[in-house]
């Protein structure tokens, strides 16, 4: 029986991530999992805090600022240490971002569910509103069905779980480092290598979108001043 590897990357949003990293410890799931949290950059309250939590929670920590110069955001980083984790321990990777909240039963489902799936590279499951509305980043999910949905659209990182035998087929050194985020990439290369996706719609997280980096939430409420600044800072590159 293979195990997980959750990670959480964080940056900043306190309340939020502190939510989170309960909902992840809260898990029913009973098969093995190792828990990291990749704090990139966070402000000194936020990295205080998480050092604190490790120890008494019991959840393992990396302040990436001890290993790296290169501001944030460092996906491609945080991934790539992810990976090559995940193989050595021959587990799964799952991920979860900080603005997101998992259920009791979230990974013990996404888990469970590899068994009944055909060559699975990833399964995620759906973000909905607190009032339990799907939102952001998948509305196009509204007109799915309820159950396991086999899909050739772009999975979120929201909460995804990329299986063992994709992260042995695709070495994420190969990622460009130009950009800030990688899911939709990842996506579609597992299409390309012949893998399938699934979302599972009846799978349901809390997603409170952009909690961690605030300016983005622009592109809903002033587009024009958000593709400004990702133009002139270089920001969110996809």
């Amino acid at each position: 029986m293979q195990s997980i590897h959750v990670i959480l990357p964080v940056k900043n949003s306190l309340d939020t991530t502190l939510q989170t990293i309960d909902s992840i410890l809260n898990s029913d799931i009973q098969i093995e999992y190792d828990f990291t949290v990749y704090n990139d950059f966070s402000d000194e309250k936020t990295t205080e805090t998480l050092d604190l939590l490790s120890i008494s929670k019991g959840f393992n920590l990396v302040n990436l600022s001890d290993i790296t110069n290169h501001p944030s955001p460092n996906y491609l980083l945080i991934l790539q240490i992810a990976q090559q984790k995940a193989i050595a321990q021959n587990a799964h990777l799952l991920i979860v971002e900080s603005d997101v909240l998992v259920k009791k039963d979230t990974l013990r489902i996404l888990y469970d569910q590899l068994k009944d799936i055909q060559n699975p590279a990833l399964v995620a499951a759906v973000t909905t509103d607190e009032e339990g509305e799907i939102n952001f980043p998948y509305q196009y999910a509204l007109k799915m069905e309820s159950g396991v949905v086999h899909t050739q659209k772009r999975l979120s990182f929201c909460c995804t779980l990329l299986t063992n035998s994709y992260l042995n087929a695709f070495d994420f050194k190969l990622l460009d480092p130009s950009k800030s985020w990688y899911d939709i990439f990842i996506s579609h290369k597992a299409n390309e290598l012949g893998f399938n996706n699934y979302l599972i719609t009846s799978c349901k997280v809390v997603h409170k979108p952009h909690s961690s980096r605030p300016w983005k939430k622009l592109k809903y409420s002033n587009p024009l001043k958000y593709y400004w600044q990702k133009l002139i800072n270089r920001r969110d590159r996809i």
